[in-house]
């Protein structure tokens, strides 16, 4: 893991001024630290390797005792600042959003946690965002999962190798095998560049 700069233009300061206002809203319940993993697009914002508008900040995980553990329910403190934020934002009551939790289920990327980069939102909140590498995983399996648009537009900002997103490639596979699924990872991997892929492990 290491620490990252933040980016405070733009998008990169909408995202980032979120996450304050929940860091001092823990701070003022005196929450013990309270350690999250963020993907998806707020991720790629906040550390400024896309810019565009999100309403939303994708938690993977919650970091407990070293390891990662799904978010659901929130910590108390963490549920109870969330709902503050919305109020004062106008966001919606789900704009922390727990969704990506299931992609625990059948594994993350190997080395995930190494990666992480971390960034402290005052003293009662600990970011680790996804890196890079494990961003093309997700966008990826996002994309050949039906949901291109934004998930295509991140993932070419992102300018994948051919090897990256094959590696990344053969990890979606392992979250869903079906032909069906292949079929269209093949076609996103082909609109990417990547022709006659080999997925074999």
């Amino acid at each position: 893991m290491c620490i990252i700069p933040i980016v405070d233009d733009g998008h990169h300061s909408e995202v980032n001024q979120f996450l304050s206002a929940l860091g001092e809203q823990l701070q003022a319940q005196r929450s013990p630290v309270i350690e999250i993993v963020v993907i998806g697009g707020s991720a790629l914002i906040a550390v400024g390797l896309v810019n565009r508008a999100t309403r939303d900040v994708d938690v993977v995980a919650v970091l407990r005792s070293g390891g990662l553990q799904k978010p659901q329910p929130l910590p108390e403190p963490l549920a109870i600042a969330c709902a503050r934020i919305a109020r004062d934002f106008g966001l919606p009551d789900n704009w922390l959003n727990t969704g990506p939790a299931g992609l625990l289920d059948f594994g993350l990327p190997d080395g995930f946690v190494g990666r992480l980069e971390s960034h402290d939102y005052g003293p009662a909140l600990r970011v680790y965002f996804a890196s890079r590498f494990d961003q093309i995983h997700f966008k990826l399996y996002a994309m050949a999962d039906g949901m291109a648009g934004k998930h295509e537009v991140d993932l070419r900002a992102l300018e994948p190798t051919e090897d990256e997103l094959l590696t990344a490639a053969r990890w979606t596979l392992t979250h869903d095998p079906s032909d069906g699924f292949r079929s269209l990872l093949l076609q996103a991997l082909e609109a990417l560049g990547v022709q006659d892929a080999d997925l074999s492990a």
